[in-house]
């Protein structure tokens, strides 16, 4: 499999730009925190929001590296998770990545389909009857919906709020697949890696 092509200008160079001037603010605050008449609370709010927007952008960044060699359409991930973040539709979709992953789900039900954002999106439409559970994307391949995935026994992250975000991390913590997950509560996007989940879309 090809090496990761992590270049994706100018995402790249608007992730730095960001960075440097949020350290800049930060030598600003620095600069005020000895003068009795600069309030500097009000900063700190900003910096922290600017900070969010930062690791979302970064993690949207990573997320198409990780896929690229292996999806040729993760572009096609990343805009059905973006729509279906703003339409709070819940979704959980594993990606193969180099291990297999037949012995780690329960199997569900096969599509056989090309990846496209409309067929996703249509997967994860509330009430649709393959909404439930998890798709498995193996190379350009929806292979199927409704799979049912290992949970992961962590305890104490507050980024795991629910089974889906649980099934995302179990598998993760067994392969080297990426899992994308959408929070029907909250509309927030993830994807987990390697045991680990990133916020990719906050609302």
């Amino acid at each position: 499999m090809t090496s990761p092509n992590c270049d994706f200008s100018p995402m790249k160079k608007i992730i730095k730009e960001d960075i440097l001037e949020m350290i800049a603010t930060l030598h600003e605050l620095l600069g005020n925190i000895d003068n009795e008449d600069e309030c500097t609370l009000g900063e700190f709010e900003k910096v922290k929001k600017n900070f969010l927007h930062i690791e979302s952008s970064a993690a949207t960044f990573y997320l198409n590296c990780y896929l690229s060699p292996y999806i040729e359409r993760y572009m096609d991930l990343s805009l059905t998770i973006q729509t279906l973040s703003e339409r709070r539709h819940g979704a959980l979709i594993a990606v193969e990545r180099s291990d297999s992953l037949d012995i780690f789900l329960q199997p569900g039900i096969h599509v056989g389909a090309p990846v496209t954002h409309t067929l996703l999106e249509s997967i994860f439409y509330p009430g649709s009857p393959l909404h439930d559970g998890a798709v498995l994307i193996r190379a350009n391949q929806i292979v199927s919906a409704k799979n049912i995935l290992p949970l992961t026994s962590t305890q104490n992250n507050d980024r795991i709020t629910g089974t889906r975000h649980r099934a995302a991390v179990g598998l993760t913590e067994l392969s080297d697949a990426i899992v994308l997950v959408v929070s029907e509560e909250t509309g927030k996007a993830s994807f987990a890696n390697k045991g680990q989940l990133y916020p990719v879309i906050t609302p």
